[in-house]
C-alpha cells in the first residue's frame, strides 16, 4: 500500500524460525518500476524473501536495541494471488519511543522513509532501485494494523475473494497502466466491501 488513498497490504505469525540462517536467495522476481502499475503471477518464492528481509531487519534493529513485530501482508501474503513485484511488510511498534527510534534504524537499513504518504497513523518506507519492499510502521492493534491483517486473513480463507481481488487488479492495470493513483482508487470499493464482510463474520 502506498499513496495517499486507502489501500491494503505474514508465514503464519509474520515471523522466520528462530535460529533461520539468512541465506542469499535473488530476489529476481521483485522490482516495480517508478510510475508504472504491474501485476505478476504469484511466485512460490515470495513468503521466504519475506522471511529473508524480516531476518535482517531483526538484525538492524537490535543493534539499535529495538524489536517490532513483523507480519507478511499485502498480495503478496496470500498464496496464488497476482500481485505488484512488492513485498509489504507490516511492522509494529509499542510507543512513540520505539517509533522513534524504528524510524532512524529503518534508514540505517537502507529504506527511504516517506512519512504518512495520506494514511493516518502509518509511517511509510520503501527500498530498491526499482523498489522491492515496503515497510508500514504502525502502532501495534491501530486500525491500520487490524485492517491490513483483516484483509489479508480473509482473502487466505476465501479463495473466491483473492481470485476476484486478482482479476480486479489485472484489469485495472490493463486501464491505467500508468496511473497508480486510479489503479489505488479503483481498488478501494472492493477493498472496502472485503473489510465490511470480514466484521460481520466475526461478529455472526
Amino acid at each position: 500500500m502506498g499513496g495517499g488513498t486507502f489501500e491494503l497490504y505474514t508465514t503464519s505469525n509474520g515471523l522466520p524460525p528462530r535460529g533461520r540462517a539468512m541465506t542469499s536467495r535473488k530476489s529476481t522476481s521483485l522490482g516495480l518500476e517508478s510510475g508504472t502499475v504491474r501485476v505478476v503471477p504469484y511466485d512460490p518464492t515470495w513468503p521466504d524473501l519475506y522471511a529473508d528481509e524480516v531476518a535482517r531487519l531483526e538484525q538492524v534493529l537490535a543493534a539499535h536495541g529495538l524489536s517490532l513485530v513483523f507480519e507478511h501482508t499485502g498480495s503478496t501474503a496470500v498464496n496464488g494471488l497476482a500481485a505488484k513485484p512488492v513485498l509489504d511488510i507490516l511492522a509494529g511498534h509499542r510507543s512513540e519511543e520505539e517509533r522513534r527510534v524504528a524510524i532512524a534504524a529503518l534508514q540505517a537499513g537502507g529504506y527511504l522513509f516517506r512519512g504518512e504518504q495520506g494514511i493516518s497513523g502509518r509511517d511509510f518506507f520503501r527500498r530498491g532501485q526499482p523498489r522491492q519492499y515496503h515497510i508500514h510502521l504502525t502502532m501495534i492493534g491501530s486500525q491500520f494494523w487490524q485492517d491490513q491483517r483483516t484483509f489479508r486473513d480473509y482473502l487466505r480463507a476465501h479463495p473466491d475473494a483473492a481470485a476476484a481481488y486478482g482479476k480486479l487488479k489485472n484489469d485495472l492495470m490493463a486501464r491505467f497502466p500508468r496511473d497508480r493513483e486510479a489503479y489505488i482508487e479503483g481498488k478501494t470499493a472492493f477493498v472496502e466491501a472485503i473489510l465490511a464482510a470480514a466484521r460481520a463474520l466475526a461478529k455472526s
